[in-house]
């Protein structure tokens, strides 16, 4: 790194934070602090969410992922953003909105009750703060790798990030995050399109690539090229699969990221009509899917580039996006790449941070800790908290470290406790599921997921201390219930096949679909009759032509013609 790149850093980043402290002036009241007042259009909304989708997690995991295991990832970020984003802004968000809830886990207790809010706040703060741990060490990799940084002065980086991120992010609120993400998304999408370019340019495209595949010989004798194709991926887990379920088990992620996760939900909920939420979630995957689809490519590139560089000492597939920006990027282009790293990494610290303390101040503080305070008093606790949550992501860093690739570590835990709550969410919102099979749902789907997690872990060198008292019944379920890929599946039936007994065979006093009841707390009512009267679009007129429907139609057959044609 020169003083030119340093200086391209500082000036592109810096120029936003200073524009997120600037908006963070005008904050005060609760509603503007966790929902911006409802007021948020669907184009910054949209660009927001696509800052979120494509953090320095994604980018330098995937490009790591796709190096070991090949390109099947791109049906995540294609069509199962598609199905995902469609499924939360179409069909479970407007629920919530419409019953005038601040957050997700809100709604939870108007269908199921408050156990299951509370254990829904937990899983979102253990799922949330394990990605944000993902960022951290993300951003230590770049720092390490690609600048060649000593370890002390990368961790003094990060730790300064956060705390800047942290910082307007507790003054501001939801309106000043979305805000400084749409300036980010920027410089993101210029840094990851200069070193698609510059790669793509050595390797020589596609082609070049390719031709490079078919003369490089694999430990199974065969050569590379399947590495090209989602259609030819069977696993590397000793299991082997049909590429259709990895392809079902990544939309399943998918959907529990828009709509377990707040930090994409808290968006939506902030959005001025329900409108404009459908066409934020169009924008933001919309935008999502060229950028990921190059930045899987760089993967596919640096294998067909440097295939010894896993040989190297200490190499591991999430060194590659550093290595390659190292060694292939000019003076200029590497600053910028640099600063749309440390955008993509504050776009998404700043943006758990609000949801985080959204969920922590109002669905536990004030719901179960401290009721009956002041609006200005639970707006200081959500910026009190917005900082300590951002911390917690380091606690995760020896478990990611002691992974084999970040993506694994993520997609190893995500079946455990999201995929049951996605199940949950979603028969509460578009089902007459009874007040008590929420609760035993996700209780039991969660159960199978720790016994699948467990028996997982138990097959690795690495075990920590707190799995050694793990019975021997978990290591001995067999694969086909336990394979990373196949738990996806299980969890939703398990879950799904609770939720419809339980609601057969009990008697809901509600009836079959409760209205959403206020919580205990007069804080929680009287700041929920502050928010206006949802609107189903923002103009005079329902809209004729532009309809978001039409346009998701169009999303998802663009999605299935790139995994099912184009990359099969």
């Amino acid at each position: 790194m020169t003083t030119l790149d340093w200086i391209i850093v500082f000036i592109l980043n810096g120029a936003v934070i200073l524009y997120g402290f600037y908006l963070a002036r005008g904050t005060h009241s609760s509603n503007e602090w966790f929902l911006g007042k409802r007021s948020i259009p669907w184009w910054a909304i949209g660009i927001s969410m696509f800052a979120t989708n494509v953090d320095n997690f994604d980018i330098v995991s995937n490009t790591g992922l796709v190096f070991n295991d090949g390109i099947h990832v791109l049906a995540a970020h294609t069509l199962g953003l598609s199905i995902g984003g469609i499924l939360a802004a179409f069909l479970v968000i407007p629920a919530i909105y419409r019953a005038g809830c601040y957050t997700n886990s809100e709604f939870l207790e108007a269908r199921f009750g408050p156990a299951t809010r509370a254990i829904s706040v937990l899983i979102q703060l253990l799922y949330r703060t394990f990605v944000l741990g993902m960022m951290i060490w993300s951003v230590h990799l770049m720092l390490t790798g690609m600048i060649g940084m000593d370890k002390g002065t990368s961790w003094s980086i990060v730790l300064a990030l956060v705390a800047l991120a942290a910082v307007y992010t507790s003054w501001g609120g939801l309106k000043t995050v979305v805000m400084t993400d749409a300036l980010q998304s920027i410089i993101l999408i210029m840094g990851m399109l200069v070193i698609f370019f510059v790669i793509s340019n050595v390797v020589g495209g596609w082609s070049g690539m390719m031709d490079t595949f078919e003369n490089m010989t694999m430990k199974d004798g065969g050569n590379a090229t399947h590495l090209a194709h989602i259609g030819q991926y069977a696993g590397n887990t000793g299991f082997e699969k049909s590429p259709f379920l990895v392809i079902a088990a990544w939309i399943i992620i998918c959907c529990g990221y828009f709509t377990v996760n707040h930090t994409q939900t808290m968006r939506l909920m902030g959005s001025r009509s329900i409108w404009d939420m459908k066409m934020a979630v169009i924008i933001g995957v919309g935008l999502s899917i060229p950028i990921m689809i190059a930045v899987i490519l760089i993967g596919l590139y640096g294998k067909a580039l440097d295939p010894a560089i896993m040989s190297l000492p200490d190499a591991r597939p999430d060194h590659l996006f550093p290595y390659l920006a190292r060694e292939h990027l000019t003076t200029g282009l590497r600053g910028l790449v640099v600063a749309a790293l440390v955008a993509a990494a504050v776009s998404t610290f700043d943006s758990t941070g609000s949801a985080l303390s959204a969920v922590f101040t109002r669905d536990i503080y004030a719901r179960f800790l401290v009721r009956n305070q002041s609006d200005s008093h639970y707006v200081i606790v959500g910026r009190v908290a917005t900082p300590m949550i951002l911390g917690v992501g380091f606690i995760y860093l020896p478990y990611i470290r002691d992974n084999e690739t970040m993506m694994k570590a993520f997609t190893g835990m995500i079946s455990v406790f999201v995929t049951p709550l996605l199940v949950v969410y979603v028969a509460g919102a578009l089902t007459g599921a009874s007040r008590q099979s929420g609760l035993i749902g996700l209780l039991c789907g969660s159960a199978f997921g720790l016994a699948a997690f467990f028996k997982r872990q138990a097959g690795k060198d690495w075990v920590p201390d707190w799995l050694e008292w793990c019975p021997r019944i978990f290591s001995d379920m067999p694969v086909w219930l336990t394979d990373s890929w196949v738990t996806y599946i299980w969890s939703v039936s398990i879950t799904g096949l609770v939720i419809i007994l339980v609601t057969l065979f009990s008697r809901d006093d509600d009836g079959n679909r409760p209205t959403p009841r206020a919580a205990a707390g007069d804080w929680l009512s009287s700041s929920r009759d502050d928010i206006s009267t949802p609107l189903e679009h923002p103009f005079d007129h329902a809209p004729r032509y532009i309809k978001p429907e039409y346009l998701a139609c169009l999303l998802l057959a663009f999605a299935s013609w790139l995994v099912f044609v184009v990359f099969w």
